[in-house]
């Protein structure tokens, strides 16, 4: 009971004391000349907007070049493919953007190379990249390269090859695969993890 008494008694000596404080700190708000603080606020806004708008505008370039790079990716790669091996190889592509052993942007992974020591010189991951020709963006092919692209991109398509990183032709044996499992074969394609 004690006990009681003294936390009540404590309470009620800060009570007058934080009255006070709240007494002062409305006096000065009252009295004080409020221009610089609105004028603060409103330079504050301003660049909060600014900087909202600069954010979004980079982001939309930065998701229309990434597009652009797996689309390609897309076309060149499985352009005589069926719907569903288009969306495996673009989900191949954003598997290894995010497998952390890849470049870490669609268009680092599309346009990476590595040395080759056979051949002495810089290989692209996806041939297509060594050749000088690219679609019409108008080419009705494209445009649907362009739209398995954007689904798969803003996640809209279910993805059905969780893991995999890695592709090549049915007709061809590359000696990487054997070290690595198949997973589906889609079209004329081969998939492995």
């Amino acid at each position: 009971m004690h006990k009681q008494r003294f936390s009540r008694t404590r309470i009620h000596r800060r009570t007058p004391l934080l009255s006070r404080g709240w007494q002062t700190l409305r006096f000065y708000w009252y009295t004080q000349d409020k221009a610089p603080l609105i004028f603060v606020c409103a330079i504050g806004l301003v660049v909060t907007t600014f900087g909202y708008f600069m954010h979004s505008a980079f982001s939309r370039q930065n998701d229309v070049k990434s597009l652009t790079c797996l689309a390609f990716n897309v076309y060149f790669e499985a352009r005589g493919e069926p719907v569903a091996g288009q969306y495996a190889v673009a989900e191949v592509t954003m598997n290894r953007v995010a497998s952390g052993r890849y470049p870490d942007t669609v268009c680092g992974v599309v346009h990476q190379k590595n040395w080759d020591p056979l051949r002495k010189r810089y290989v692209s991951a996806f041939s297509w990249n060594e050749l000088d020709d690219r679609p019409s963006l108008e080419d009705e092919t494209f445009r649907r390269a362009w739209e398995v692209a954007e689904a798969v991109y803003y996640g809209r398509h279910t993805p059905t090859l969780a893991g995999a990183l890695h592709y090549h032709a049915a007709y061809i044996q590359p000696s990487w695969a054997r070290g690595n499992k198949p997973v589906a074969r889609i079209g004329e394609h081969v998939f492995y993890r």
